[in-house]
């Protein structure tokens, strides 16, 4: 899919050294993230887990969105989806949890923090992947190791590598992320 829609998938990142991650996808402004971010986890060959609105698992066509690793989230309900992630996370061989922080495709006026405390809590890094579509790449670029940074420090650190011009729709894109 990305050669055929002229993209480069880009990786310096040895992904067999981290069988297990949180998996940040940034600039988060299009459904064609989700396309393209699927795109380079299939080519990495990495089991990956997403966490959607259940709206998407639940109508007579959910069974795909299962079958392409989705998990199925009524946001409306306190579910403890930190614990339960990091759970999912520990007791697997190899997962990587694909998280979109901005938690919408509209203008966010900050990301939801969720994704540092799973990774904290599975004590497992934190992976940035981008889709970047002035230069039509996409790939993973960065690894944060958690240990003992705050959320600010983490936060400071991801904001400095994704920039809006990496956005399909850059005005949507805040690049102030706390």
């Amino acid at each position: 899919m990305l050669s055929l829609k002229g993209w480069k998938f880009i990786s310096d990142i040895p992904m067999e050294n981290y069988k297990k991650s949180v998996l940040i996808c940034a600039p988060h402004t299009s459904n064609w993230d989700f396309y393209y971010c699927l795109a380079c986890f299939w080519v990495l060959g990495i089991p990956y887990r997403i966490m959607i609105k259940d709206s998407y698992t639940k109508p007579w066509y959910g069974f795909i969105f299962k079958a392409l690793g989705c998990i199925g989230v009524n946001r409306g309900q306190r579910n403890n989806l930190v614990e339960y992630s990091a759970s999912l996370i520990k007791k697997s061989d190899s997962m990587a949890l694909i998280n979109t922080p901005e938690g919408t495709r509209s203008r966010a006026s900050e990301w939801k923090k969720g994704f540092y405390f799973i990774a904290k809590r599975a004590d497992v890094p934190l992976i940035l992947a981008y889709a970047d579509y002035k230069n039509k790449i996409a790939g993973i670029a960065k690894i944060i190791h958690i240990g003992d940074k705050d959320a600010n420090q983490v936060l400071d650190e991801i904001q400095d590598f994704y920039k809006p011009e990496m956005a399909k729709y850059p005005e949507k894109y805040n690049p102030k992320i706390k």
